[in-house]
């Protein structure tokens, strides 16, 4: 389970509960290991603080994708040596900047992922190199993107995009908007979820 921007926190570890008592063996990683004793963000203001602002977004870019692709195959071994873990592919999960990370690394190490989501995830269809977008082709999980409704970091456009390469590669996956604000999937930021998602793209 990736975390969103903020990082592990309360929130997080109450949602891998959750989801750990439906059987499942989860793991939620601090992403931001390589800054030692990096200080928890408050969700609430920490983009209306120029300088937690600032903090947050260099701990962001710090994190490429040649990063998350050997921390996923970390996180994939040590699962795998796990006793309570079985099979040697797993499913990835991720919110906003997590989401990103989700169909990175199952693009990025397709041998090690059967399923990966993203919710309210941006970033997945973008004009750089490491797109998530671009690794459609190599992709052999099962892909689900649930997308906050007026949200920049993932449009309309985005998700056109998305689901042609997706369909042109013959990935199986599920496109759907959520009448709702970015991050409404995670507990301590401002949401609003008004009724159920509509698919814009499934194969």
């Amino acid at each position: 389970m990736y975390p969103d921007a903020g990082g592990v926190r309360n929130t997080f570890g109450q949602m891998a509960a959750k989801l750990a008592g439906f059987g499942y063996t989860v793991l939620l990683p601090d992403v931001y290991y390589r800054n030692p004793d990096w200080a928890p963000f408050d969700m609430a203001t920490v983009f209306g603080d120029e300088q937690e602002s600032k903090r947050l977004f260099a701990m962001i870019g710090g994190l490429t994708a040649d990063k998350n692709t050997s921390d996923g195959r970390a996180f994939f071994d040590y699962l795998a040596d796990r006793p309570e873990v079985s099979g040697e592919r797993f499913g990835v999960c991720g919110y906003c900047m997590g989401g990103r990370i989700s169909v990175l690394v199952a693009g990025r190490i397709p041998d090690r992922v059967a399923a990966a989501a993203s919710f309210h995830g941006g970033g997945l269809v973008s004009d750089t190199a490491d797109s998530p977008h671009l690794l459609a082709e190599k992709m052999t999980a099962t892909v689900y993107v649930g997308g906050a409704q007026n949200d920049a970091p993932f449009t309309a456009d985005h998700a056109e995009q998305l689901d042609k390469a997706l369909t042109a590669a013959g990935v199986r996956h599920t496109i759907e908007w959520y009448p709702a604000a970015h991050g409404f999937a995670v507990p301590d930021t401002t949401r609003s979820m008004t009724r159920p998602p509509s698919s814009t793209g499934r194969r």
